[in-house]
């Protein structure tokens, strides 16, 4: 579509969690930093939580791809799953051979075979839950019982958790208050910050191939921070949007009214009423002609 247009050589805002693109904000790097420090230092149980679209799984990518050479590391991107069945995933996820006919008692024992000869070779194993707010709690509870499995020194097996806000609700749940007292690390995913946002859509775009000048003009990028409330996912829609309105227009930069449409077209983001959005317009206006003013240098 729009690559050759704007030089770039792969799409840079697809909502895919492709590690080539991740941006290290403030609150994404403070949380790879938490979850490295915490799996090092060997915790049973770790838990990131954050809103729709603020960068849980590509966190969780990028964690397996750092932690490759010293960790085994099991993936479960969907862990609405019976005990049985999550059991059977992470066994073929640690390479612990079971067979479809195995009863769980013989499924745990594998895993727990596969973890010692995890722990002889020098490494840890470790589970990653993505979408941990779908599990059932009697899942959660019987995922507990594989951190019982131990040696002197150290757990076999530890587990990340990620998942939206609603898994607090879930882990304040009576009958897993055990595993809730397990969690000794837990950070909150945040948006990015107002002025993050101008850098992150540089870096992907970079990231793509794009090597010109800024494509998005100062007052497309205002809009687009206030209508996609610097939530990355967000941001990544409208961007894409926004490039196929200018492309579509023959244009090399995308503008305001790029980002609007774009916006405009885009349910999620549709929450503001018409009269801000007019407010919002005129104080952009407003804004765009003092500074006009003042670069003619008819205002100081």
């Amino acid at each position: 579509m729009y690559l050759e247009h704007f030089g770039l050589k792969e799409f840079p805002f697809t909502i895919t969690p492709d590690t080539q693109f991740f941006f290290p904000s403030d609150t994404s790097q403070e949380a790879l930093n938490t979850i490295l420090v915490a799996a090092r230092t060997g915790e049973g149980f770790i838990k990131i939580t954050g809103e729709v679209g603020t960068g849980k799984s590509m966190l969780c990518r990028k964690l397996m791809g750092m932690l490759a050479s010293d960790f085994v590391v099991a993936y479960v991107p969907n862990p609405y799953l019976d005990t049985d069945t999550l059991f059977r995933e992470i066994a073929h996820e640690l390479g612990a051979p079971v067979q479809t006919e195995d009863s769980r008692h013989q499924v745990l024992r594998a895993i727990t075979e596969r973890l010692m000869a995890i722990h002889l070779e020098g490494k840890r194993a470790l589970v990653c839950l993505d979408e941990a707010q779908a599990m059932p709690i009697e899942t959660m509870e019987s995922l507990r019982l594989l951190t019982n499995m131990e040696t002197e020194k150290r757990k076999l097996l530890q587990v990340i958790i990620f998942g939206q806000p609603e898994l607090e609700d879930k882990l304040n749940h009576p009958s897993i208050r055990q595993l809730k007292q397990r969690i000794a690390f837990h950070y909150c995913l945040k948006p990015l910050v107002r002025d993050e946002v101008d850098y992150y859509i540089q870096h992907r775009l970079a990231m793509a191939g794009h090597a010109g000048k800024r494509l998005f003009t100062p007052m497309a990028l205002r809009l687009l921070r206030w209508r996609t409330h610097c939530v990355p996912r967000l941001v990544n829609i409208l961007a894409h949007k926004a490039l196929l309105s200018a492309y579509g227009k023959g244009r090399q930069e995308v503008t305001f009214w790029d980002v609007k449409a774009a916006a405009d077209d885009t349910t999620s983001t549709q929450q503001v009423s018409s009269q801000l959005q007019l407010v919002f317009l005129l104080t952009l206006l407003a804004a765009s002609v003092v500074w006009l003013l003042m670069d003619k240098g008819i205002l100081p």
